[in-house]
């Protein structure tokens, strides 16, 4: 690209595309030096797409002429100073990396049945050194990658030699931005960097963008020693002060492109809008969900008018580790019907630790005193049964489902009946009937036989609580569950949330560092507490 533009990315009058077509047409956008640029818009409105073309995943091609279709028009300009040096960080990509590491799983092979993977060290050393050998004598760079300033700012020290199956959201995440700062890419984009990171991480992260993009507002010239960073929102919260500019998609196009204060007018009125608009809505959809949970019932056979007090899960003296790393200590905790807890802790701190070890994808339960509806794991139940009286969202499940992502919607909705990923038997007409409306119920009505794998990764998220509530299970284990939802998503789940746990059938185990997510119902607190004895507290609100 010529320096003496005053443009580093240029797209007029284009269409991106993938393999099978146009998927977002006419697009016209172009960053400029001094500017700081904030790309948002509802989950499947076009938002990823774009990234995905800025990252060089989707081509941007010439419109045609509109007086001839086989002909490109001569206005039509794409330009990209940061071609073939992009790095994305996102929600998509951790759960990509987490992907991986579970394809090169060879723990069946290995002394002791435990394959640790990849390390923080070696995944952020190969930015540096190229690709890392299993068990090879690390070059002296990788050795002494703690004492690099892109080690600090995102705060993986404590972490390096942990693998990376083993960390947490937010710990992947930090890692990955490590890995993009050290990799000298000349452009990065961190798609919904906030979410779920606790207070400590988000104010890292924080404290990172805004020394980076004020950087890049004084900076002209594209050779610079820091890189260009722009920033992707599901929602319009949260946004560092240094941003400049924003482009919105929604419906596939286009639907601002200008300056941060015309944008926030417009958002203030959206939100006028919606807020007269909200109980309305929150009452109709409250009928819909219970309309069609009595009807799931009655057919299904749930259980209702279940005793209160009944203790669903006991946990005594429970010790959980790996190495020299302890989760949790002496830990003890019981769960009685229609408690929904709310569960808070730092970043790596054993929250999902603790939620696997009651849906069983954490083998130490079988070690410890832990009872779940009345039995102990490990006493001859199976995992079928366990499962069969959970409903789970989940960041394993998510990434467990995008390595079968060929399976339709509808089929998704009816496995949370079977608690597969996948569906493996040909379903039932009430089955169908019921996935066709919980689809319609979270605003998919009409895309049953869409592929999961298509779609974003908030709309991806949406529909896995949809397949967790299908069959009202008596435990609902929700992990983030709003990781990567727009606002009209987000607000519709909550709902949906505080309408199952107002039914008496289904208890809630909910963990989020959103506290605008904490729904009224939970009273009661579990707070882990790392490297502090006890390693826990409980409060009851």
């Amino acid at each position: 690209m010529n320096q003496n533009t005053n443009f580093f990315i240029k797209i007029k009058n284009c269409n991106i595309e993938n393999k099978k077509g146009i998927v977002l047409s006419n697009i016209s956008w172009q960053m400029e030096a001094k500017q700081a640029w904030l790309v948002v818009g509802p989950n499947g409105g076009g938002k990823a797409d774009f990234i995905k073309a800025l990252a060089g995943q989707l081509s941007v091609n010439p419109a045609p002429c509109s007086l001839n279709a086989d002909a490109k028009s001569e206005n039509s300009i794409y330009a990209n100073a940061f071609a073939n040096s992009v790095e994305v960080v996102s929600l998509e990509r951790a759960a990509a990396l987490i992907q991986e590491e579970r394809e090169l799983d060879e723990s069946e092979y290995v002394e002791g049945g435990v394959d640790v993977g990849r390390t923080g060290r070696i995944f952020i050393g190969e930015a540096l050194v190229g690709s890392i050998k299993k068990g090879s004598v690390f070059p002296e760079i990788v050795k002494r990658i703690e004492t690099l300033p892109e080690i600090k700012l995102c705060g993986v020290e404590k972490i390096l030699d942990r693998g990376l199956k083993y960390m947490s959201t937010g710990e992947i995440r930090r890692t990955l931005l490590a890995r993009a700062l050290l990799s000298k890419k000349k452009l990065l984009i961190l798609s919904d960097p906030f979410a779920g990171l606790d207070v400590e991480s988000r104010a890292i992260l924080l404290d990172f963008f805004n020394t980076i993009a004020k950087k890049q507002l004084l900076e002209e010239k594209l050779e610079s020693a820091f890189p260009r960073i722009i920033l992707s929102m599901e929602r319009y919260t949260e946004i560092p002060q240094v941003i400049t500019n924003v482009i919105e998609f929604s419906d596939k196009k286009v639907s601002f492109c200008g300056s941060r204060p015309d944008f926030e007018k417009i958002i203030s009125e959206r939100n006028q809008k919606n807020l007269e608009n909200r109980e309305a809505e929150k009452k109709a959809f409250a009928e819909s969900v219970k309309k069609l949970s009595n009807e799931v019932d009655a057919v299904m056979g749930v259980e209702i008018n279940q005793k209160e007090g009944d203790v669903l899960i006991d946990m005594k003296n429970v010790n959980v580790g790996w190495g020299d790393h302890q989760v949790l200590r002496d830990f003890n905790w019981k769960l009685c019907r229609n408690e929904h807890w709310l569960i808070q802790g730092p970043n790596g701190s054993g929250k999902t630790t603790f939620l696997e070890l009651i849906t069983g994808d954490n083998m130490q339960v079988f070690s410890n005193d832990i009872k779940l509806f009345g039995a102990r794991r490990g006493s001859g139940e199976t995992i079928w049964d366990i499962k069969h009286k959970l409903g789970i969202v989940s960041y394993r499940l998510h990434v467990e489902y995008r390595m079968v992502g060929g399976t339709s919607l509808r089929n998704v909705i009816i496995s949370g009946f079977h608690d597969s990923i996948g569906l493996y038997e040909m379903p039932t007409d009430v089955e169908i009937a019921a996935a066709e409306k919980w689809l319609a119920l979270g605003g998919f009505s009409g895309r049953g036989s869409e592929m999961f794998g298509n779609l974003s990764y908030g709309e991806q998220r949406a529909i896995l609580i949809l397949r967790a509530a299908v069959k009202c299970p008596q435990i609902m284990i929700l992990d983030e569950p709003c990781h990567g939802l727009d606002d009209s998503f987000r607000n519709k789940i909550l709902d949906l949330l505080e309408i199952i746990a107002e039914s008496g059938t289904t208890t809630l185990l909910h963990v989020t560092h959103e506290m605008s997510e904490v729904l009224p119902c939970e009273k009661h607190i579990l707070q882990l507490v790392p490297n502090e004895e006890p390693m826990y507290r409980i409060k009851v609100c």
